[in-house]
């Protein structure tokens, strides 16, 4: 009796025309932009305060598929939510159901208290597994929300900065060097991929119930300051943020936009409006404080973060309103005071 031969492994090849297969059923069920439209979109960072926010909208108008690793609090109940890493084998397979109509990526980690290599491991890794599914699975759109901060705060900056500037952030602030290296992978996917619609957002100083620097400095009872500075900030509500990522999902949009709110303001105004004392700090005995506190583990804020209320960093944001239609709903006055709402929402 013969011994049978083992089968052979399927060729890369043969792989990659399977694959093809799957991209041409989900194109004969009606177009990329009926995808787009209609399909069901993917949120990474779902369970975070703005990814919450973004889904109770987007739920009522098409399905919505949550990959976070975290429990989602008070979940609709037509959510799917998957509690996975996004690198493992069944997040991939998410990406092969013919019903997705785009990825929006949220689920950057912001924990400086983290060490590099596991910010790196997260952010960078876990986002180049997903452009590698959307490209793989031919999802029609693609959608990052990266930040303003990427440009940096700089005692050379133009008054307002375009989408075209350079990202120099990370000179200054070395923890914002895996922000620009997302924002800098979706640039080089968009060129790279044109059959995906890619968009890039980056939005101001974000505030409201969300847990980040800018909302958290404003909620401090005595604002401390840099004696001598007095930069103009740009804010934005967060609801107007989840506006513009809806408005990023129309059929057709794609590049780079400045995502601004109200019209420029003083920080010392800022905070006057606020009702908030302010307390002058000179910028060197504020370093020294900073970073004696932060070794201490009592502060949240590392020391390069003064740099945002020390030099200015405002964005151009016309783009925006001339193609995506955007314009910010929040005035100055509501922006501000989003950040004491109840923080549940």
């Amino acid at each position: 009796m013969t011994k049978r031969e083992p089968k052979p492994k399927r060729a890369p090849v043969e792989k990659r025309q399977a694959e093809r297969r799957v991209r041409g059923r989900r194109e004969s069920d009606g177009g990329v932009n009926e995808r787009i439209e209609r399909g069901a979109v993917v949120v990474t960072g779902i369970c975070g305060r703005l990814g919450r926010r973004l889904a109770r909208q987007l739920h009522r108008e098409r399905g919505v598929i949550g990959l976070d690793r975290r429990e989602f609090w008070g979940k609709p109940k037509d959510i799917e939510h998957y509690p996975i890493d996004v690198r493992r084998k069944k997040a991939r397979e998410l990406f092969r159901r013919p019903d997705i109509g785009a990825l929006i990526h949220l689920g950057v980690m912001h924990d400086p208290r983290l060490g590099a290599e596991d910010h790196h491991t997260w952010n960078v890794v876990a986002f180049q597994k997903l452009l590698e599914y959307v490209e793989r699975y031919d999802v029609p759109k693609l959608v990052l929300l990266s930040s303003a901060n990427v440009y940096g705060p700089r005692p050379d900056n133009p008054q307002f900065i375009g989408e075209d500037a350079p990202l120099l952030g990370a000179n200054r602030f070395s923890d914002i060097r895996d922000l620009i290296e997302l924002d800098m992978l979706a640039q080089s996917f968009f060129w790279r991929n044109p059959r995906t619609e890619t968009v890039i957002l980056r939005p101001t100083h974000i505030l409201g119930t969300v847990q980040n620097a800018p909302s958290n400095y404003l909620r401090l009872r005595v604002v401390p300051t840099l004696l001598g500075f007095d930069p103009m900030v740009q804010v934005v509500h967060q609801d107007d943020v989840v506006r513009a990522v809806r408005l990023a999902l129309r059929p057709g949009v794609r590049g780079i936009f400045n995502i601004a709110g109200p019209p420029p303001v003083a920080l010392s105004r800022a905070v006057k409006m606020l009702g908030r004392s302010t307390l002058p700090v000179p910028h060197s005995f504020a370093r020294a404080g900073v970073e004696r506190l932060w070794r201490w583990h009592m502060t949240s804020f590392p020391a390069p973060e003064l740099d945002f209320i020390r030099y200015v960093c405002m964005v151009d944001d016309a783009r925006a309103r001339e193609v995506l239609g955007y314009r910010p709903k929040f005035d100055l006055a509501s922006t501000l005071e989003a950040v004491d709402e109840e923080r549940w929402v």
